[in-house]
């Protein structure tokens, strides 16, 4: 699964749309983001590691690092 399919995802599972986390985005970070920027970095495959945590955090998620067992 890419970056862009778990964003869209997420956000449909939240029932939430790319403007709206454009706009918690530009609340949180203070840089300015539009529906059309985020799509743009989720097809170009240029979305920041920090963009993906504020989109997590956003919608009260948490990333998870597990050790894989052999």
């Amino acid at each position: 699964m890419s970056v862009r399919e778990d964003v869209k995802q997420l956000l449909a599972r939240e029932n939430r749309t790319m403007t709206w986390l454009a706009g918690e985005m530009t609340k949180l970070s203070g840089k300015k983001y539009s529906m059309k920027s985020i799509s743009d970095k989720l097809a170009r495959k240029t979305l920041q590691y920090e963009e993906f945590v504020l989109i997590i955090k956003i919608l009260d998620y948490e990333m998870k690092f597990e050790k894989i067992k052999p």
